[in-house]
């Protein structure tokens, strides 16, 4: 194995780069950590970095970057690396295994909302109004369907199952996972989302996914069922489903991604009552879970072995 020499690192991020970048581990004297939090500093050391790793890397300056090797995504979805001008040699990892968690509480906690009307007795209680015939649902019994069985959509169907529920998945390859009780080929989508009464879409974005979530599928969910997307925003035509929200079609949605981020002011979504919005916070990324990640294959990266979670940029995650 080659042994490289010291390494610069970039790492980038809006808010926390100085964080991200303080979690860096590595050998003493083998790299040099640059934190960047604007895309002015970062072009002042575009030229001389190796590795990336950040959130968001502005896509102009890839190509001043003309020694950059490897970039790392602090997050699951790497749609906003794979512009046209980046370089074709550049390897790209990715973080696995960290939101699964997070975004299953974030589901079931909504679910959960729902079945037990949580919103209803509120608007009982500050109305004054005791109202028995009123009861909760169960959630056991319920039909989850998970778009997307990448690691957080199958932990997120494993605790559908746990809590009762039957679960369908719809994925790529329609290949089965032990986390739901049937998978369907995407090609088999309006099958299975007319069963559902929660559909939670994890999809990454990619040409193939773009829009998928459109009228076509909306009018195929049952006039009961909830649509959640948590994976990316632009998967889901978002005229299509304001239209559908608007008309009853669906019973509601709730919402942590969106094609334009932060949500523009005045966008319809924001006015419905039945839709939840949420600030793109139901995988949150923090420096201190992405960065024992990072550093197992910074680690490989300096030894010139393989690296963990490479991402296939033909499929595009």
């Amino acid at each position: 194995m080659t042994r490289r020499p010291p390494a610069r690192v970039l790492v980038y991020h809006p808010t926390e780069a100085k964080d991200y970048a303080a979690l860096v581990r590595a050998p003493r004297g083998r790299v040099t950590v640059m934190a960047c939090a604007t895309p002015d500093e970062a072009a002042s050391v575009a030229a001389e970095t190796d590795v990336i790793y950040g959130w968001k890397f502005p896509v102009s300056l890839y190509p001043r970057a003309t020694r950059l090797d490897w970039l790392h995504a602090m997050g699951a979805g790497v749609d906003w690396v794979l512009a046209p001008d980046f370089p074709a040699h550049v390897k790209v990892t990715r973080v696995p295994g960290v939101f699964g968690p997070w975004m299953r509480e974030y589901v079931l906690a909504r679910c959960l909302a729902v079945t037990q009307r949580l919103d209803t007795y509120r608007a009982f209680q500050r109305a004054g109004s005791w109202r028995e015939d009123v009861i909760p649902e169960r959630l056991a019994g319920k039909t989850m369907v998970v778009v997307g069985l990448g690691d957080i959509g199958r932990t997120i169907a494993a605790s559908a199952r746990a809590l009762g529920m039957r679960v369908l998945g719809v994925s790529r390859s329609g290949r089965r996972v032990g986390e739901a009780d049937r998978v369907y080929r995407l090609t088999g989508l309006r099958q299975a989302l007319g069963q559902g009464d929660f559909v939670v879409v994890v999809l990454p974005l990619t040409d193939e996914t773009r829009g998928v979530i459109g009228a076509t599928a909306l009018g195929a969910m049952r006039p009961t069922a909830w649509l959640f997307n948590i994976g990316r925003g632009a998967v889901v035509a978002e005229a299509a489903l304001v239209e559908a929200l608007r008309a009853r079609r669906i019973a509601g949605a709730v919402l942590d991604v969106f094609t334009h981020e932060p949500l523009p002011a005045g966008h319809p979504l924001w006015s419905l009552d039945n839709v939840v919005l949420t600030p793109h916070v139901s995988g949150p990324s923090t420096p201190a879970e992405m960065a024992p990640v990072f550093n197992d294959n910074l680690a490989r990266w300096l030894a010139g072995r393989p690296l963990r979670h490479v991402v296939d940029r033909r499929r595009g995650y």
